[in-house]
C-alpha cells in the first residue's frame, strides 16, 4: 500500500511540473523571439559594412608590427581630429582628385572632404542620427537627407539601391560599435565655391557623412565629415 501510494505522488508531480513550466515561461516567449531577429539584423549590418569596405576610410591608421594598419580600437571614427594635413596638390592634366595616404582626407572639383566618424558618440558620430535620417541620406545624397550634398568619395548612389531592411541593418550595427569621440574636420569649400559644388557623394563607406548627427530637421553642432 505504501509502495502504492509513493507511485502515485510520483506521477502526479511528473505530470504537474512541465505544466507549471509552460505557465512560468508564457510570458517570456515573445521577448525570446526578439533578440534572435535583432542579433540577425545586426549581423547582416556588419556583414554589410565589411563587405562595402568601410574601415578603409572610416578607420584611422597605426603603426604596427609590419607597418601602418587600421587601428581597431578607433574603429569607424573617421579622419582623426589631431592629424593636420598640409593644402592638397593642384590638379593637373588629367588628373583631377588627390587622396592622403591614409585615406582620411579627398580632394577633388568639390574641394577637400573627410571620412565622417560612424560611431554612436551624440556629440561628433552618429549617436543622435534617426534611423530615417540615415535612409534618407542614403536615398537622397543630402546629409540627414535634407542638408547640404554628400561629398565624394562616398558611394552613396550605389548604397541607395539597398533595400530598407538592409539599411536598417547597417545603422543597427553602427549603433553597436564602441562610441569614440572624434570631431571630423569640416570640409573645405573648393576654390570660389561651397562645398560639394561637384556632383555629390561622400567618404568611402556605408555612411552618411557631414556635420554632426542630429535626429529630427534641426541640426547639432556639427563635426564635420563629408
Amino acid at each position: 500500500m505504501k509502495s502504492t501510494r509513493i507511485m502515485l505522488l510520483v506521477a502526479a508531480v511528473a505530470v504537474n511540473v512541465p505544466v507549471v513550466a509552460m505557465a512560468q515561461g508564457k510570458g517570456k516567449a515573445p521577448a525570446a523571439s526578439k533578440a534572435p531577429a535583432a542579433n540577425k539584423q545586426v549581423s547582416r549590418g556588419e556583414f554589410l559594412v565589411k563587405l562595402g569596405s568601410c574601415n578603409d576610410c572610416h578607420t584611422p591608421l597605426a603603426m604596427g608590427p609590419q607597418g601602418p594598419e587600421r587601428d581597431m580600437t578607433r574603429m569607424l571614427s573617421g579622419h582623426p581630429e589631431q592629424m593636420k594635413l598640409p593644402p592638397p596638390p593642384a590638379p593637373q592634366g588629367p588628373w583631377i582628385f588627390a587622396v592622403a595616404a591614409t585615406y582620411g582626407a579627398w580632394s577633388g572639383p568639390w574641394g577637400v572632404s573627410y571620412p565622417m566618424n560612424l560611431t554612436p558618440d551624440k556629440e561628433t558620430g552618429l549617436g543622435s542620427w534617426t534611423e530615417q535620417n540615415f535612409i534618407q541620406a542614403m536615398r537622397t545624397g543630402k546629409h540627414m537627407g535634407q542638408g547640404r550634398p554628400i561629398l565624394p568619395p562616398m558611394p552613396w548612389q550605389t548604397i541607395g539601391q539597398l533595400p530598407d531592411e538592409d539599411l536598417k541593418a547597417i545603422f543597427a550595427y553602427l549603433k553597436t560599435v564602441p562610441a569614440v569621440k572624434n570631431k571630423i574636420n569640416e570640409p573645405a569649400p573648393p576654390s570660389g565655391g561651397p562645398p560639394g559644388g561637384a556632383p555629390a557623394g561622400g567618404p568611402p563607406g556605408g555612411a552618411p557623412a557631414g556635420g554632426a548627427p542630429a535626429g529630427g530637421g534641426a541640426p547639432a553642432p556639427k563635426p564635420g565629415g563629408k
